[in-house]
């Protein structure tokens, strides 16, 4: 038995509808409510939005009541089915994949560089123990073990910046992966749309006003023809206005604490409620002079809703209902404050009108009037009505919706909408929002059961809509796209949606209106369920795998650089450049700090440009092994330069000034290393106050390891005096020039020498 309040408890089948109205909007994602009957369909395997008999778990009564007979419950029912689905899906977040990538890259490749040094320095006469502990250091160099810590460091700092822009990120990975993403597949209701119906136009005695609005707020203006009129100047309009009041049961309400205007019961009705008080009327006041006497409540069957008022001339019905159906029981049309007879050519511009409104993405409803009925109205009496207008509804785009678009689209991001709507709503709202264009395809629910998986697949570029779709299509659009190769953001706020989030690269649900269900399955939550926080947490993501890069160059090449000079000293037969204790102390110390305050990079510009370049595989790009070479080469050649200078006389000091100098182009480099094509000297020395602190630390620590008994010690060094010094950094110095010159020629031809 069911009730208006009541929460379904499992799928049933209705057996007796009394205007029996269910809010299925957690389960299809669609805010309209949806009137139930008792009736057979003919049609099997319909779509769960268009069973009609059946009601199902987990939504909730919102009028009238009625029967059921309960045909499945659990794992059986839709609710259950979809359950299920989310559990048998496996998937992975990018980064997470790149990361292991690139775990597997940096294995083999510090196993092959150790026996390959271990081997040769054995041949050439060094000791196994000497070899032993160089190569064991050398490994703990490469091996970047502060790269997870910096990661982490990266991927908090983007949470905590996304964070202010309305994103709760609940895996950390997720941060970059909205980065990454070419794909966003973007519901409809409460992403695009405000979830709010607003009654935007009215169609009466020939005249189409607009009416502006924000949501449930009982303020807005009216124009005709574009120009602003005073609605007590427009007696048609008054009409409508008093009929709206008429014939709604719903009002709105201002919630104190989300300071917010909304629905009280079914939102089309509120939304009348809301354009009548627009226009001067309010409900309450209205039926104190023109009480209310009986009610014919919505039938499915008939489609209408009819309500009697006793006026000053007698009784009056007002009527509203599915204009196809308000059209075929008016014999009459009001004009200039009469009623007159309806021709056929009349009828035929109400049809084209009632087109025309569709066309615009507006959910169309006729009023009609009726004078001197009885007093206690029969379902007979809705007859020979006379036509009054057409109300035109609409769940309104978000204002944000259209530049985020448009940074979506100068990003190279691909948008398509998902909606349970029609086929027509859906291409009316996707073009206002633009996202569909003139060749662009729209599929529906039974087009995408008609395509196998390889003809989906085939097809999916030339998509911009999928209109009437089930939980199952979207996990397979879904799927499609990632075997396409793409990196797909999904957005959902229904249970309906959990299939899809889970299978999803990265699954975006809604905070607001989002089920928890919903919730659960996404790897983020907008705070405000808007589009553009979506854009807003791409150009974090993208911001963050920047940041990622510049960290992985500059901790490769500095241990790059070490290698190249070990394997270069032992092929010119010099001792070894570096000791053991010495690498420790440069990749611990001076690595540490810099890498870390290279993390806290600020964001560049220009990340949602179509021309950012995607991770790779290993994140690691052409680019960034080209950089690499280009800097540890220089720390090689000036290494052994200045090594060779001093080992034959002194090897301590030799020592001492190869530390140092691999310790100086490591100081340089990060600085190198804070942007791909713009200088050092066209960056603000001070907008990364995190490396300059750490500059500073690292400088003092190599100080103290040079000029400090105790460190002399341990780390085998002596003091420098300042000729050795200047030598030291003009050296030093070369990593810049290399790179300057590197980066001049990428600002100027536009494309990066291999």
């Amino acid at each position: 038995i069911l009730q208006e309040g009541d929460k379904v408890p499992a799928d049933a089948r209705v057996i007796d509808s009394n205007n029996l109205t269910v809010d299925e909007s957690a389960l299809t994602g669609e805010s309209e409510p949806v009137h139930k009957f008792d009736e057979v369909l003919l049609t099997a395997n319909l779509p769960t939005v268009d069973q009609k008999n059946m009601v199902f778990k987990g939504t909730h009564i919102v009028a009238g009541n009625g029967k059921a007979v309960v045909v499945a419950t659990g794992l059986d029912s839709v609710l259950g089915k979809i359950s299920e689905e989310i559990a048998v899906i496996d998937t992975e977040i990018p980064l997470k994949a790149n990361i292991r990538y690139l775990t597997r890259l940096i294995i083999i490749t510090v196993a092959t560089i150790c026996i390959s040094i271990f081997v040769l320095g054995i041949f050439l006469g060094h000791s196994i123990r000497e070899m032993f502990t160089t190569v064991v250091s050398l490994a703990v160099s490469i091996i970047p073990e502060g790269l997870p810590i910096v990661m982490t460091l990266v991927l908090a700092t983007g949470v905590w910046r996304m964070s202010k822009r309305n994103a709760l990120v609940k895996k950390l990975q997720a941060v970059e992966a909205l980065g990454q993403a070419r794909v966003i597949a973007v519901d409809k209701t409460g992403t695009l749309t405000k979830n709010e119906i607003l009654l935007q136009k009215v169609y009466v005695d020939g005249k189409t006003f607009s009416i502006s609005g924000e949501g449930y707020k009982p303020e807005g203006e009216v124009t005709l023809n574009d120009s602003k009129i005073d609605p007590l100047n427009h007696p048609e309009l008054l009409l409508a206005g008093k009929l709206a009041a008429f014939v709604t049961n719903s009002g709105t309400m201002f919630d104190e604490e989300l300071r917010e205007w909304k629905a009280t019961g079914d939102p089309t009705e509120s939304s009348l409620s809301v354009f009548a008080q627009k226009v001067g009327f309010q409900k309450q006041v209205l039926e104190k002079e023109s009480p209310r006497l009986s009610e014919i409540s919505f039938d499915y069957k008939n489609k209408y809703h009819g309500v009697s008022h006793k006026v000053k001339d007698g009784i009056d019905l007002t009527v509203l209902g599915a204009p196809e159906e308000i059209l075929e029981i008016t014999t009459k049309i009001w004009h200039g404050g009469k009623a007159l007879p309806v021709s056929v050519e009349k009828k035929k511009e109400l049809e084209d009108m009632l087109v025309k409104m569709s066309q615009e993405g507006l959910r169309v409803l006729a009023f009609a009037l009726k004078n001197n009925v009885s007093d206690d109205i029969q379902l007979k009496d809705i007859k020979e009505l006379t036509f009054v207008g057409f109300f035109g509804l609409k769940d309104t785009l978000r204002p944000e919706v259209h530049e985020a678009m448009q940074k979506a689209i100068s990003a190279g991001i691909k948008v398509v909408m998902i909606t349970g709507d029609h086929k027509i709503t859906a291409e009316a709202i996707a073009k206002e929002a633009g996202i569909y264009h003139g060749g662009d395809t729209i599929l529906t629910g039974e087009d995408l059961d008609s395509l196998s998986d390889k003809e989906l697949v085939d097809c999916l570029d030339k998509v911009s809509v999928f209109a009437r779709v089930t939980p199952e299509h979207k996990l397979r659009i879904v799927q499609g796209y990632k075997q396409r190769g793409e990196i797909i953001a999904m957005t959902g706020d229904g249970v309906n949606d959990a299939p899809s989030l889970v299978a999803a690269d990265l699954g975006v649900s809604m905070g607001k209106i989002g089920t928890e269900v919903a919730k659960e399955a996404s790897d983020i939550v907008l705070l405000d369920d808007n589009f553009a926080s979506i854009i807003a947490a791409i150009e974090e993501g993208r911001s963050i795998y920047k940041t990622i890069k510049k960290v992985i160059l500059y901790l490769f090449s500095t241990s790059f650089g070490e290698v190249l000079a070990i394997i270069g000293a032992l092929l010119l037969g010099f001792p070894l450049p570096i000791l053991a204790a010495q690498i420790v102390w440069l990749n611990l110390v001076t690595d540490g700090f810099l890498d870390v305050s290279l993390a806290m990079e600020p964001k560049e510009e220009g990340l949602l440009r179509g021309t950012f370049e995607h991770p790779k595989k290993y994140l690691v790009d052409g680019l960034t092994i080209q950089r690499m070479f280009l800097m540890a080469v220089p720390m090689m050649i000036g290494t052994l330069f200045l090594f060779k200078g001093y080992f034959e006389v002194d090897m301590v000091k030799a020592w001492t000034i190869s530390l140092t100098v691999l310790a100086v182009f490591q100081w340089f480099n990060a600085w190198n290393c804070r942007h791909e094509s713009k200088s050092i000297f066209q960056l603000n020395p001070f907008g990364n106050k995190f490396l300059v602190g750490a500059t500073i630390i690292v400088i003092s620590l190599q100080l103290l390891a040079i000029y400090a008994p105790f460190m002399q010690k341990i780390l085998h060094t002596t003091s420098l005096n300042m000729s050795e010094w200047i030598m030291i950094i003009l050296v030093a110095s070369s990593i810049v020039v290399v790179e300057e010159i590197r980066k001049l020629i990428c600002r100027h031809t536009k494309f990066h020498v291999v």
